[in-house]
């Protein structure tokens, strides 16, 4: 086994808690990774229309799996693993420069992540929309991330009962160049809907950076939730590109989790089987919980993909009736 290698393809916010979940598997089974990190829908086809060798594929959006990788033959099961939300980040010296009106709810809780994190003013998709304000994203089609912004502003739309509010708010998004997205805020752009351990780890690091709280019809982080989220926000994705697949994807709005599965070609399945066996056993669980996402422990599985997990990964899951 030390001369075996793993390949992972996954999703570029995973990367705090994966880095040391990698180190960690290294030296206890002596096995070298390649960990590939990009949007989850970019790696999707980077390891299918690409021909790119993967073992395991971890998605931000969970429903990856289930909408772009299975039907076209690609994976059997899916294990959502762990679970945030999207808040909306923004630049504090930004918004004092153009003098918008307070972000923050009035009287409300001071800004002191991870403890308290304010809510945002009643009209805060008013803000957004005033003339001069920019919104950073990304590509839509390459990244949940991405597609998710664009699922909040519809969501807002239905939620605030505000015509025309997706439109007005769109024309004010901007996408960086590759590898700005995480500097620019307040350099390029003033606000940023973001994942909520993303934005807790930039304003951890720089005192302009900061966030608040959605409510929970918008932000994506209720499972109970999803029929909502479903109904009223979706986005129509091109396919993988590969024989036999669909050529267009609709992907409906559901809560944020990851999720992640061993590809059926996988060039090394036993040490796919070892890492997942690592990655939801406490070790996977403490090092997300040290810098999420935050885990689902046990990681959950629907009931038809149980029974075609590895048997000695059945432990560490909980069949579920959706995985959701």
């Amino acid at each position: 086994m030390t001369n075996q290698q793993l390949i992972i393809y996954r999703a570029g916010s995973l990367t705090r808690a994966f880095t040391p979940l990698v180190a960690a598997f290294t030296c206890q089974t002596g096995i070298q990774v390649k960990d590939m990190a990009m949007g989850s829908v970019d790696a999707a086809r980077q390891i299918t229309a690409g021909g790119q060798p993967a073992d395991l594929y971890a998605p931000a959006d969970y429903m990856d799996i289930d909408l772009f990788l299975k039907p076209a033959g690609y994976a059997d099961f899916n294990i959502v693993f762990a679970q945030g939300k999207m808040v909306l980040a923004y630049s504090a010296n930004s918004v004092g420069e153009k003098k918008l009106p307070p972000i923050v709810a009035p009287a409300s809780q001071p800004f002191h992540p991870p403890d308290s994190i304010p809510n945002a003013a009643p009209e805060w998709y008013s803000i957004l929309a005033m003339p001069g304000v920019v919104i950073g994203g990304g590509h839509p089609f390459l990244d949940p991330g991405a597609y998710r912004a664009d699922m909040i502003f519809q969501l807002a739309q239905e939620y605030y009962h505000v015509p025309n509010l997706y439109n007005n708010l769109l024309k004010h998004l901007m996408i960086p160049g590759p590898g700005n997205t995480g500097s620019a805020l307040g350099k390029q752009f003033d606000f940023q809907l973001t994942y909520e351990h993303n934005a807790q780890a930039s304003a951890s690091k720089d005192p302009d950076i900061r966030y608040v709280n959605l409510p929970d019809e918008i932000n994506l982080s209720d499972a109970a939730k999803n029929t909502w989220y479903g109904q009223h926000a979706s986005i129509v994705l091109p396919g993988l590109g590969t024989p036999g697949s669909a050529r267009t994807v609709a992907v409906s709005a559901s809560r944020v989790a990851w999720g992640i599965c061993i590809l059926k070609k996988a060039p090394h399945p036993e040490a796919a089987v070892r890492f997942l066996q690592l990655l939801l056993g406490r070790t996977g669980t403490d090092l997300l919980r040290e810098n999420g996402p935050a885990p689902i422990s046990p990681a959950l599985v629907s009931r038809d993909d149980f029974r075609r997990i590895p048997e000695s990964i059945r432990p560490l899951v909980k069949e579920s009736k959706s995985a959701e």
